[in-house]
């Protein structure tokens, strides 16, 4: 009988186990549907915000009752959307007049004044175009000198420096070859067949070599003298992704590499920074940031561990995703009921919909307001989690979701600590996402020395972008400066960075119009 009893009770055992395991293989297969067709936006339902404590976090003490009143307006003429759009561009006027001998009246005969005008307005584009610069040097001398055998002087008149001696490169084709490949996300092999279509025959190898002397020789000291202002700063963010490089040494074609990109927060001029490496080991951010000390924001990854100095933040992005996730892991049938993943992200939209209440204020004042506001929901938040994590399955969704904000709690609720700190990482992902588009254009780096230019070049129309720049016209104003000035004084290379008020206006981006 206790044989029976002990096999029964092991059995039942392994049944669980199994429909664990089971339940574990449908969360995963319907998560990777909806990865593969499904939406990938993580919005949800205004309606959730309020699930928990609606009374409470919507009642407010002060408004009045609602009175009949009497609402008047006055009627505003609207401007024409479609000039406001076209105020930034230059304009030509092309005039269609009668000639003299036909301004006749066909009735009367009688001379015809202009009565009004009709006006058509059409964009005309302008394709790229190709032209020879010839630079020609004039050497001047002494004719007196020359006649009485006097010493000679030659006087040779000033020549801007070239961006690429011995090369048919110039800096506006430097400029273009690098916008397209690293805004455009053009591949260098399109970019040649481009530049056929214009009747001049360039290689993909010449442009290959243009692209690392540009960024090996010129932009290098501005992307060195960014990175010293952005070690400056006492709050930062950080992110990483693959990148596959295929001749790096001792190392399979196959191999993932990785870019890291390093940025400034919400104060501070806008700077982004990549930098290339082969592992994802802590090491990398340990000397990129060497010298740094203040915030520094992440996702959930251990690599940022123990870098002197510097307070982790953690992103609140990541974590509500992971219970989105366990949502689109339920069946259909289970999502249109009361479950518990809801209510987990019921807690973080609260969280958010308070930091979108608070996007205007001053630091000081969102300080204030995080105490008095995020952090009861916090509080709230966290006897929630400690009461969910021994109820769920550890290896599902949900359970996941569970244990990465207890994992992450520290990092998590240390956007209290300043109300300049954000509670998620989503500027380093907007940043770090071009390079994850150009990626999927020209899918890897051949080589090392490709993969760290790369770097300095997204570095240098990354941040040109986030202050306002075109970054052809900033990088075409870069490689005409650069080759005429001393890279080793610091003052000049300021007056060059991308947020110096010094940077000529036709570098910058006209302001949209509203």
């Amino acid at each position: 009988m206790e044989y029976y009893k002990a096999r029964n009770e092991k059995l039942e055992i392994e049944k669980e186990a199994l429909e664990a395991k089971l339940k574990w293989y449908e969360e995963q297969f319907r998560l990777s549907q909806q990865r593969r067709f499904g939406s990938s936006s993580e919005k949800t339902n205004s309606d959730q915000l309020s699930l928990f404590n609606e009374a409470e976090a919507t009642a407010n003490p002060d408004d009045e009752e609602p009175t009949i009143e009497t609402i008047t307006y006055t009627r505003k003429k609207k401007r024409n959307r479609r000039d406001e759009k076209l105020e930034n561009l230059p304009t030509e006027t092309v005039e269609y007049r009668l000639p003299a001998e036909e301004q006749v009246c066909s009735c009367c005969a009688g001379p015809l004044h202009e009565m009004s005008t009709q006006v058509r307005r059409e964009i005309e584009v302008i394709p790229a175009q190709v032209k020879v610069k010839k630079h020609v040097q004039y050497v001047y001398s002494c004719r007196h000198c020359e006649r009485h055998e006097i010493e000679t002087p030659i006087v040779t008149a000033k020549m801007p420096a070239p961006v690429f001696p011995g090369s048919l490169a110039s800096p506006s084709s430097m400029a273009y070859t690098m916008t397209q490949k690293y805004v455009e996300s053009m591949p260098l092999y399109r970019q040649e067949k481009h530049l056929e279509r214009f009747g001049i025959f360039i290689s993909r190898q010449t442009l290959s070599n243009w692209i690392l002397y540009g960024a090996d020789t010129w932009l290098s000291p501005v992307y060195d003298q960014m990175r010293n202002h952005l070690l400056n700063q006492d709050i930062l963010h950080a992110d990483e992704t693959t990148l596959q490089v295929l001749s790096e040494p001792d190392r399979r074609a196959t191999s993932k590499s990785f870019m890291w990109l390093y940025r400034t927060g919400r104060m501070g001029p806008p700077i982004v920074l990549y930098d290339y490496q082969r592992t994802r080991a802590s090491k990398h951010p340990l000397r990129f940031l060497e010298g740094f000390r203040g915030y520094l924001h992440v996702d959930g990854y251990a690599g940022y561990n123990g870098i002197p100095d510097v307070s982790l933040v953690g992103c609140w992005a990541h974590a509500r995703r992971k219970f989105t996730e366990a949502l689109q892991a339920l069946p259909e049938s289970a999502k249109t009921t009361h479950v518990k993943a809801k209510e987990g992200l019921a807690f973080c939209n609260q969280l958010f919909s308070i930091e979108r209440d608070l996007k205007d204020v001053s630091p000081e004042e969102r300080y204030k307001k995080r105490l008095e506001r995020s952090q009861p929901v916090l509080e709230a938040f966290l006897a929630w989690l400690h009461e969910q994590a021994p109820r769920v399955l550890p290896k599902s969704a949900l359970g996941q979701a569970i244990k990465y904000c207890r994992n992450q709690w520290d990092r998590l609720v240390a956007f209290l600590e300043d109300g300049r700190l954000e509670i998620d990482n989503n500027r380093a992902e907007r940043s770090i996402k071009p390079f994850v588009i150009g990626r999927k254009n020209w899918l890897f780096s051949n080589t090392i020395k490709g993969a760290k230019s790369s770097a300095i070049i997204y570095s240098i129309v990354e941040t040109a972008k986030e202050n306002g720049l075109n970054p052809f016209n900033y990088l075409k104003y870069l490689f005409e400066q650069l080759p005429n000035i001393n890279l080793t004084d610091k003052e000049k290379l300021d007056q060059l960075l991308p947020w110096s008020t010094t940077i000529p206006e036709e570098c910058r981006v006209p302001n949209k119009a509203k």
